[in-house]
């Protein structure tokens, strides 16, 4: 399989490091260097473009604004996809929101360039292969609404990840994502964006509590309690005033 693939940086040393890759790389064919974002859309609007490498911060139109351009104009059937190529750490979060195949922080070198190249590769293989190979077709519709008994989908670092119910011990609320941490590995929490409240509103309530603004339970991980904690493995997690009324009954029936 080989990917058509364009280059878009108004810096010139970058944009020549990103098509040298291009051009490094047997699977990717460098289709077209652009030095704007604006000129990189022409293009874009009159031929096929698999991969998009795509700085974010340029004058005129930014790549962020470029690819919410794209999102909108529904150019077709063809599954373009983007890998933006930034100095900006702090644009992680917008390049999720606008579903990009993945974020190059510079300076990377090609070992870093080459995974997040395989990543557009291997996502086109898998929507490539006969209907009766690809995931079922219940899945969609699982991973945005809906949840079995045993398990739910996240979306984690640009694919759905299924998570067992019984391997989740806790949830972790932040701002703008969530951490779940497993039984199966405790040490590398599930990263998503999405809300508290919207896996609060998904997991079954007779195995799963939010006890505190930032914090939802697996209650059968639950290992010790006190009035204002709850032990689960090596983690104490806080129990706020807000939820203390329905966990105290939980905890005389648990007794």
């Amino acid at each position: 399989m080989t990917l058509t693939s364009i280059a878009v940086d108004d810096e010139p040393l970058a944009l020549g490091l990103v098509c040298a890759f291009i051009e490094k790389t047997p699977f990717l064919q460098l289709a077209g260097r652009f030095s704007s974002a604006v000129e990189a859309l022409q293009h874009l609007l009159q031929h096929q473009v698999d991969v998009i490498f795509l700085d974010i911060q340029m004058p005129d139109l930014t790549g962020l604004e470029l690819a919410r351009v794209l999102e909108r104009s529904n150019r077709g059937t063809h599954n373009t996809r983007i890998i933006f190529t930034t100095a900006f750490d702090q644009f992680a979060l917008d390049g999720f929101r606008v579903d990009a195949l993945d974020y190059l922080l510079k300076p990377f070198n090609y070992e870093e360039f080459l995974r997040a190249a395989s990543k557009a590769r291997n996502y086109f293989e898998l929507i490539q292969r006969p209907e009766s190979t690809v995931a079922p077709q219940p899945l969609p519709a699982v991973a945005t609404a809906d949840v079995t008994d045993d398990y739910l989908f996240l979306k984690v670092e640009y694919q759905l990840v299924r998570v067992a119910h019984n391997d989740i011990l806790y949830i972790e609320g932040l701002k703008d994502y969530v951490k779940v941490y497993r039984q199966s590995d405790p040490a590398k929490p599930l990263l998503s964006l999405t809300s508290l409240k919207t896996l609060e509103e998904k997991l079954p309530s007779r195995r799963f509590m939010r006890v505190h603004r930032s914090f939802i339970i697996a209650l059968d991980h639950i290992s010790a309690v006190t009035r204002n904690s709850v032990q689960i493995s090596t983690t104490t997690i806080p129990v706020s005033d807000q939820y203390k009324d329905v966990f105290g009954e939980f905890i005389a029936r648990w007794l």
